[in-house]
């Protein structure tokens, strides 16, 4: 975009706005980035209290580079949604017990910032020098975010290929069918309905059963993982290109998480330990008591094993080039 601009003689601004410490800042003492989160976490810690979070320094900046003349959201192409979104604001009491509710979808539990970081209603210099003091845990969420966007930064193939290049070997399924009815939240897999009705409805879904939804797509139901972060993309209020790629390549087993791909979900344990009395089921399955609720599409025990052959198999064939 700045080479474009700068060849029709139009002056271009950029600043940093969406990370508090960029891909650049945060690397390895032999100057490569890093590929784990928590060493990666370690360094950002480090460097952050060598860096300058000075909101005005930035405020400051834009004020100096900005146009008199704004474009209005309809002329940038926005169009009012009917959705509801809660006004920014960052609540204390939920971040300070962040550590105990975060994995509880029938909680709120969650400060529901993810969406204002995305529009940048909320800075996220202010939402981490507000928060620093009140939950270790949440700080270490907001490095993820961080870390998604430095991985973005520097292995741009991960838009569309797997960050580990052999796993674009796996040989996905990918019935039409089964996803259609991922994507309605008719699995029978109560959890997984749940979340996907959620996020149909709402445009947003809390991040336990995004995990959980992501596993079940793609170790479940033997899908492509990029089908269900383009639905994501396409529903979420909150989408975050860094954040959704990473958060589903890591459900796949395919990006730069340690774990191997042989971590599987179950999504009725899942239920059992996250939502166990079912408050968030029965919130978005209104039939889930009654005998019209359907049937589970397939045995997750057999599926599981499944997965870990079409892994396998994937994994080896490349491993013999």
């Amino acid at each position: 975009m700045e080479a474009i601009l700068h060849e029709k003689g139009i002056a271009f601004n950029s600043v940093k706005d969406h990370v508090i410490l960029a891909g650049k800042e945060v690397l390895k003492d032999d100057g490569t980035p890093y590929t784990v989160y928590t060493p990666y976490s370690k360094k950002w810690k480090t460097v952050l209290k060598e860096s300058d979070l000075a909101e005005s320094t930035y405020e400051a900046r834009w004020c100096e580079g900005r146009s008199e003349t704004m474009l209005s959201l309809e002329q940038l192409g926005f169009k009012k949604s009917n959705i509801q979104v809660e006004l920014p604001y960052i609540p204390e009491q939920v971040i300070r017990h962040y550590h105990e509710t975060r994995d509880y979808p029938g909680v709120d539990g969650v400060s529901h910032m993810s969406v204002h970081l995305r529009f940048g209603t909320v800075s996220i210099r202010k939402l981490f020098r507000q928060s620093r003091n009140w939950s270790e845990k949440y700080i270490n969420e907001l490095i993820w975010r961080e870390f998604y966007q430095m991985i973005l930064w520097h292995f741009p193939h991960v838009v569309t290929r797997s960050f580990k290049p052999a796993y674009d070997a796996i040989q996905w399924r990918n019935n039409e069918q089964w996803y259609e009815a991922w994507c309605e939240g008719r699995t029978g897999f109560p959890i997984v309905d749940a979340g996907m009705r959620e996020l149909n409805a709402t445009g947003y879904m809390h991040n336990r059963t995004r995990m959980i939804t992501a596993s079940f797509l793609c170790k479940d139901l033997h899908i492509d993982w990029r089908w269900g972060e383009a639905y994501f993309a396409r529903k979420l209020l909150d989408f975050d290109l860094a954040s959704n790629n990473g958060g589903w390549q890591w459900a796949a087993g395919t990006g730069c998480d340690a774990a191997p791909y042989f971590r599987i979900f179950n999504p009725h344990e899942q239920a059992r330990k996250f939502d166990p009395e079912g408050v968030y089921i029965r919130r978005w399955i209104p039939e889930f008591d009654t005998l019209s609720y359907i049937q589970p599409m397939v045995d997750h025990k057999v599926q599981r094993e499944r997965a870990l052959e079409l892994y396998k198999a994937g994994l080896d064939s490349e491993s013999r080039k």
